[in-house]
């Protein structure tokens, strides 16, 4: 096992060291469990839970609520990970007042390390201001941000022309400023995010942002291929799980119906 992430400024020691960082998508204990037992080197609970898990089109209807819970389920399978949770949409939106609240209120009932915000607006980076000063540790998120699916039209690619990369590039340097120790990087053309991954001192975490990042993170069920009909261009399937768990799941129906499960050694007397 690698040395586990413990703090914020470890993040940024490996990004000085030269060192790649690993970050996964849990929504659960039992798969929290399995992540902790590997050599990732962080969790995230994101709202992407909204598609993975709850079946919706988007991350938008996911609330405050839902991520308190999957915060606390993946907490429980891995006690000993750095988790991060995703504040959801409409949480911090409402007032600066509201929005570092609600940040403190979801690292207080997780229990976990870090919350991650998207964008970089002035009240976005108003509200990081305030929740890193109180001691509340904080990831940023530019590019495609996935709680402005509605407004950005779609799953989107950002930062394409010079103006466009200008523009991501310094909202990199200002969620720094702020106080962020850690950005996602989101769908934007690998040159881009390397440049501000060059430029900024704090480590930048890509998900369809090219190998020049400072780590990557991807979802939980498309590293297994655990949704069959569904492998974005950014993701590798590591495993044909979906596939092994079909099969299973039809050994299982047809063992059933012949009559062979349960056997004697599964049955009481």
């Amino acid at each position: 096992m690698s040395n586990k992430l413990r703090y914020p400024s470890d993040w940024i020691k490996k990004k000085e060291s030269n060192q790649k960082i690993s970050v996964i998508t849990c929504y659960d204990a039992s798969s929290a469990a399995l992540v902790e037992h590997s050599n990732i080197d962080s969790i995230l609970v994101g709202d992407s839970l909204g598609m993975v898990v709850q079946g919706h089109s988007s991350t938008v209807p996911v609330r405050l609520e839902d991520m308190i819970l999957h915060g606390q389920y993946v907490r429980r399978g891995a006690p000993n990970s750095f988790v991060i949770v995703d504040l959801p949409f409409g949480s911090y939106h409402s007032s600066i007042e509201s929005g570092v609240q609600n940040g403190l209120s979801l690292l207080q009932s997780t229990n976990a390390q870090s919350v991650k915000l998207e964008g970089a607006e002035d009240d976005t980076l108003k509200i990081i201001y305030k929740l890193t000063s109180a001691g509340a540790p904080v990831m940023g998120h530019i590019g495609f941000t996935p709680q402005s699916f509605l407004s950005l039209g779609g799953f989107r690619i950002q930062g394409r022309g010079d103006l466009a990369a200008s523009h991501l590039l310094k909202q990199a340097i200002r969620l720094q400023e702020a106080g962020c120790y850690a950005i996602v990087l989101e769908l934007m053309p690998s040159q881009v995010a390397e440049t501000i991954s060059k430029e900024i001192k704090i480590p930048t975490i890509g998900i369809g942002a090219g190998v020049g990042c400072d780590g990557q993170v991807q979802v939980f069920h498309d590293l297994l291929g655990l949704l069959s009909d569904f492998s974005p261009k950014h993701a590798r399937k590591f495993d044909t799980t979906a596939e092994r768990w079909i099969s299973a799941f039809n050994q299982y129906h047809a063992d059933v119906v012949e009559g062979r499960f349960p056997g004697s050694e599964n049955s009481h007397s």
